[in-house]
């Protein structure tokens, strides 16, 4: 249970990196709504990764956490044409996504 709490604040890692591009890019009071869902994901994200540190190794459980969080914002990124999907970017976050899995494997 605790990988599945872990993957989830990774995810939640990636919305509020979104939530926090938005609300700078936003103009008068359409910030306020990105500015909460920064606020509750940045705090459900790293409650969660503080929950998943009880019982998975605190290198491990921060790697898995912050990897799962760039590929998907990389992946926001790029679906929102914030960023180009190169070869190489596409490449090195696959060996990001595999190195979660590799942690996951040998943990």
């Amino acid at each position: 249970m605790s990988w599945v709490i872990l993957v989830l604040s990774g995810a939640l890692e990636a919305v509020w990196a979104a939530a926090l591009h938005r609300t700078f890019r936003a103009k008068g009071s359409k910030r306020a709504l990105p500015a909460l869902l920064f606020l509750i994901s940045v705090l459900a994200s790293t409650g969660g990764l503080a929950v998943a540190m009880q019982s998975i190794p605190t290198g491990t459980a921060y790697a898995v956490w912050v990897g799962v969080g760039v590929v998907l914002t990389s992946a926001y990124a790029i679906v929102s044409k914030i960023e180009r999907p190169t070869a190489a970017r596409l490449l090195l976050l696959g060996g990001i996504a595999a190195c979660v899995v590799g942690l996951k494997v040998v943990a």
